[in-house]
């Protein structure tokens, strides 16, 4: 078969991530790069097409010129108007990085042109596709681990980021454009959430010029089957370390993951008690891409499309109006 003709919108550091990864798969080939700065744009037609793909700053000619199959569009949350749509309408597949937008009527309006448009679309929540992750979800999912009672999830940094990170306006805060991460994943193993209250601040940051979001959180969720959740997050950990570490008990089943790949899972089953380990290299950016482009040659739904998209900004979208009125907010 063809290989896929695949363009990029946005080309820095996640999308050279994702560059790398369809680098190492056959089915796809790389034709065309948009950027505003379009020394961004050559470089990535240099490094990933050879000098062969065509380069744009406009991302309307990049639609209507270079017959795309599917589109990457990798901007930061502030800079999303309508590419989605505009993609849709032209029947290009889309992958799109989380979050997907900054409100719910933008991310809503991106939901119905996929769904209208009958295309392919995938969200770069990559956790979901850790080897040990998908064993856990198999175990819950089946039944085997028992009925799910609590979900704990960490996540800290200590970082500036760039500019446009820090500013609430423009990333949504630490929640909504990096710890969105833990709560997709949470909802991924757990089912969808009822009900969360949240509370935030800045606490390490006050005297840093237009770090405008928080540093520290912590939400409690309700999720619809009755479970609990909590997901605690912070700018202000060790330097230069990422901590994504999360836990699920059920009732035969507790799980604590090192990462996406790597978990021990106790089977606390009476009368069995032992434990499994579960600890695998996949590379998650490349099962990812894998994915995105077999659901568009098998014509078969990707593992997060857009509306699961939709469904986790609304989460973290509710988390962050909970700490602004003090109050639980339940969710559709």
């Amino acid at each position: 078969m063809a290989r896929l003709r695949i363009g990029f919108l946005g080309c820095g550091g996640i999308a050279n991530a994702h560059a790398r990864a369809l680098a190492q798969l056959p089915q796809a080939k790389m034709v065309a790069f948009c950027d505003i700065e379009r020394d961004r744009a050559e470089h990535f037609d240099r490094e990933y097409a050879g000098g062969d793909a065509a380069v744009y700053t406009k991302f309307r000619d990049m639609y209507d010129d270079a017959n795309l199959d599917a589109v990457y569009i990798c901007l930061p949350p502030f800079a999303h108007t309508n590419e989605v749509e505009q993609a849709a309408a032209r029947g290009m597949h889309v992958f799109i990085e989380k979050p997907i937008a900054l409100d719910m009527r933008t991310a809503n309006r991106m939901v119905r042109a996929v769904a209208k448009a009958k295309v392919k679309s995938q969200v770069g929540f990559v956790f979901r596709f850790g080897d040990a992750v998908n064993r856990v979800k198999a175990m819950l999912d089946s039944g085997e681990a028992g009925p799910a009672g609590l979900a704990i999830g960490r996540y800290l940094c200590n970082m500036l980021g760039s500019p446009w990170w820090r500013d609430v306006e423009r990333s949504g805060g630490q929640i909504v454009e990096q710890i969105i991460h833990l709560y997709d994943l949470l909802r991924f193993l757990m089912g969808d959430v009822a009900v969360v209250q949240t509370g935030l601040g800045n606490f390490f940051h006050r005297r840093v010029r237009d770090y405008t979001i928080e540093d520290v959180s912590a939400s409690l969720l309700t999720f619809k089957s009755g479970a609990f959740g909590l997901v605690a997050g912070s700018n202000g950990g060790v330097p230069g370390q990422f901590v994504v570490q999360y836990e699920i008990i059920a009732q035969n089943r507790v799980a604590l993951f090192e990462n996406a790949n790597t978990a021990t899972v106790h089977h606390t089953d009476a009368g069995h008690p032992h434990q499994e380990r579960i600890a695998t290299e996949r590379d998650l950016m490349l099962t990812e891409n894998r994915d995105f482009l077999d659901a568009i040659r098998r014509q078969r739904p990707t593992r997060c499309p857009i509306v699961e998209g939709a469904k986790s900004l609304e989460l973290v979208l509710a988390a962050k109006k909970s700490a602004e009125t003090g109050q639980p907010v339940r969710l559709r």
